[in-house]
């Protein structure tokens, strides 16, 4: 149902429901947030999300239960996941439809290959999604495509995508790891402040890991490795 694999300090969580497209249902949101809390846990820097196969995610399966039970399962993994204090990258392999688009804006960028495409067709299906997850899209990829997918209904391709700015780059899951050991190099704390003031964080908890950052041990091993010319190796602390 879900594999966590690790490289170095990258851990890539697959999505293998392939006989369903990948699709969500109760265990799969509960065993995605599970993993991310433990690799989060372990002290790895980057998590990878992808699917395995042709498909990203398919969305919420259809042939689950659409109970209280598996919106709160969905939203608090989806949630959760912006909460984290290390960067998460989708690697979009295929389409990313329904909560397979929410998984993706769930991450903090987005990596697309070429099969890729993204819709939430909820008005097609009378169903809905939550504001959250609107006004992310519209924070990611503009008012205008907010209303495409969301009024419009309309399926975008990678390259419509990554125009409005709903991915980041283009490539494969090996390109996702290559960026990901990228980040993996940063100072972590930075990391983990910046996330929480992009995801709309109040004053209260921002204030906290803003002091942290230049009261770290990572600030000074930077301006040591300044003095010394070399890349600094940061530890979180």
């Amino acid at each position: 149902m879900l594999e966590t694999s690790r490289d170095g300090a990258v851990s890539v969580l697959e999505l293998q429901r392939e006989e369903r497209r990948n699709a969500l249902d109760l265990d799969l949101c509960r065993a995605i947030w599970a993993a991310a809390q433990e690799e989060v846990a372990a002290g790895q820097r980057v998590l990878v999300v992808t699917g395995k196969g042709s498909s990203f995610c398919s969305g919420a399966d259809l042939n689950g239960v659409y109970g209280e039970e598996f919106l709160e399962a969905l939203y608090g993994m989806l949630h959760g996941l912006t909460r984290l204090p290390v960067p998460i990258i989708a690697a979009v392999n295929g389409p990313a439809i329904g909560a397979g688009t929410q998984l993706a804006i769930a991450s903090d960028l987005r990596m697309a290959d070429e099969t890729a495409k993204f819709g939430v067709p909820t008005a097609r299906n009378g169903m809905a999604v939550d504001a959250w997850t609107i006004q992310r899209l519209a924070q990611l990829s503009g008012g205008g495509m907010a209303r495409r997918l969301m009024i419009a209904a309309e399926l975008i391709d990678r390259e419509a995508a990554l125009g409005c700015g709903l991915i980041d780059r283009t490539g494969t899951l090996d390109d996702a790891l290559a960026w990901a050991h990228e980040i993996a190099a940063l100072a972590p704390l930075t990391l983990a402040h910046n996330k929480l003031v992009l995801s709309g964080a109040d004053a209260t908890e921002t204030d906290v890991t803003f002091a942290a950052c230049w009261a770290s041990e990572d600030v000074r091993e930077a301006a040591t490795a300044r003095k010394e010319k070399r890349a600094p190796v940061f530890t979180g602390r």
